[in-house]
């Protein structure tokens, strides 16, 4: 039997899978790890702790699917975008990596701007605009911030790419995770020299850029001795999180698209070719399929908003869900059926961290909006998941605006595991909206790459279509779906009247944190 290893380096935890040719899923581990804040908007992480999570995470995967090392035939990396890995010239760890959720970067983001010719000028040498997120951003940022460290700089990799050195010893990257760190010429599918010339980052401070089926490396026998493997077998390039996990969703022919409803969400159409939003509100990067790209927007606070409500206000519902040995989602979700379409005027704005699609603003915040003495506990639950979706509905009409074809939307995360929240999204984008018959996320994408990239199929696309299919329909209801399109601009309008309030209460806090 052949076995292949999807790995995906996640925020909370790495994610390990093991997946036959057909597609099946043989085993599955998580091994979670540390996330440090030592300032608000800051956020990092130990490269360390990614490499020892995957180390064990491969060990569980191996005992849990009873795989004899000798049947891993290859490896896929996925992992978490943006984040910043800087080595020494020993190829030791400088100083923890900065994440993709860390803020702390916006007068980098500026400076890469003003050093690019402008916001436009950027954007046609990148595809993207500069924003908090992005690597190049915080590679400034310990220029300016770190000299000590950055004089010590010999490489700079993304967090998958860490654990692609340590596996097998190569610096190496792929286009898809490549396109988020902002240095990438997404048209050209390399490193754009121009942008790194106009902000003096030295090239070689970057890695080799692969497709995202090649194979980068093979393992070591220091690695394979570690994760009880033999020495020799493949790696490919991998993706980043969000294209790896359109590769597990079948995300590879133009009309499909998919809408993830994780902590983040996500919502990702296939694109055959470079297709760019002039005002930078939505991503253009190159797909993890080969010669391909896609169009991306990213809404911060998705799900995170769900569960936010849920530590927040749920406690209740989590103690008689313990009782009753269930998810406290389930009581959460059936609690805001009870409400109408709409949550009778109330409107909640899911920008608990910021939001990325379409506003790129990191002082936008929560809020709830049209509150009154009949709003009861249901409509504030049914609101937070409506305003949610609105975002998500956000990304998909830039989508639909750039003449990209919607033709079928598959859904999935914790938004496509409660039949209450499917239906609400098929409501709320107002077309039909489906499952697949995978659900695990980039770790799946990574295995499938994996399996092209070693023969077991002639490219991506014809993996996907051995192994993936539709298992369920869920169509918008009329009713509600008119009263969501009334809602719907309503909501869109709340962001544009706060905005500038957004602004003086980051300063208020900014000022009140330094008495």
């Amino acid at each position: 039997m052949s076995v292949y290893l999807g790995i995906d380096i996640g925020t909370s935890g790495t994610k390990t899978l093991a997946v036959r040719e057909d597609g099946e899923i043989l085993a599955s581990a998580t091994v979670e790890y540390p996330l440090y804040s030592p300032q608000p908007g800051w956020s990092e992480q130990d490269p360390e702790d990614w490499w020892k999570g995957s180390v064990e995470s491969v060990q569980l995967v191996l005992k849990r699917g009873n795989i004899a090392p000798e049947e891993v035939k290859g490896i896929g990396l996925s992992g978490q975008m943006h984040g910043s890995v800087f080595l020494d010239k020993e190829g030791k760890v400088i100083r923890r990596a900065l994440l993709w959720n860390d803020q702390r970067t916006a007068r980098e983001c500026a400076e890469i701007e003003e050093r690019a010719g402008g916001r436009e000028a950027l954007i046609k040498l990148v595809a993207n605009p500069a924003l908090t997120g992005f690597t190049a951003p915080k590679i400034l940022w310990l220029r300016n911030h770190e000299p000590q460290h950055y004089e010590q700089v010999q490489q700079i990799l993304l967090p998958k790419d860490y654990v692609r050195y340590r596996l097998t010893g190569e610096f190496a990257s792929e286009v898809s995770d490549a396109s988020g760190t902002l240095l990438l010429d997404v048209k050209a599918r390399q490193w754009s020299s121009e942008l790194l010339s106009k902000l003096e980052i030295d090239s070689a401070l970057l890695p080799k850029v692969y497709e995202s089926e090649e194979v980068s490396g093979t393992l070591t026998s220091t690695a394979a001795t570690k994760l009880g493997l033999p020495a020799g077998v493949p790696v490919v390039g991998g993706g980043g999180d969000q294209a790896a996990s359109a590769i597990g969703n079948g995300i590879v022919s133009r009309g499909a698209v998919s809408a993830t409803m994780g902590t983040s969400g996500v919502v990702f159409a296939h694109s055959d070719e470079v297709q760019i939003d002039a005002g930078g509100r939505i991503h253009t990067f190159c797909h993890a399929v080969r010669d391909k790209w896609h169009v991306m927007g990213c809404v911060l606070s998705a799900g995170g908003s769900f569960q936010w409500y849920r530590n927040q206000f749920g406690q209740p519902e989590v103690a008689v869900a313990r009782d009753m040995g269930v998810d406290p989602y389930e009581l959460l979700t059936t609690q805001a059926a009870q409400a109408p379409a709409g949550s009778e005027g109330l409107f909640f704005l899911p920008y608990l961290t910021g939001e990325r699609t379409p506003h790129a603003d990191p002082n936008a915040r929560g809020a709830w909006v049209g509150m009154s003495l009949r709003h009861g506990k249901s409509h504030l639950g049914r609101s937070v998941m409506e305003g949610a979706t609105f975002a998500m509905r956000d990304c998909l009409e830039l989508i639909r605006e750039m003449q990209i074809p919607v033709e079928e939307i598959r859904v999935s995360g914790g938004g496509s595991r409660s039949q209450f929240w499917k239906q609400l999204q098929a409501d709320v984008y107002g077309q039909e909206v489906v499952t697949i018959n995978a659900e695990e996320g980039p770790a799946y994408g990574a295995a499938l790459l994996a399996t092209a990239g070693t023969g077991a199929y002639n490219d991506v696309v014809e993996a996907c279509q051995a192994t993936i299919r539709v298992v369920t329909q869920t169509k918008p209801c009329e009713t509600a779906k008119a009263t969501y399109n009334q809602a719907y601009p309503i909501y869109q309008k709340l962001y544009q009247s706060l905005k500038s309030d957004y602004l003086t209460i980051a300063e208020f806090v900014q000022g009140t944190s330094q008495n």
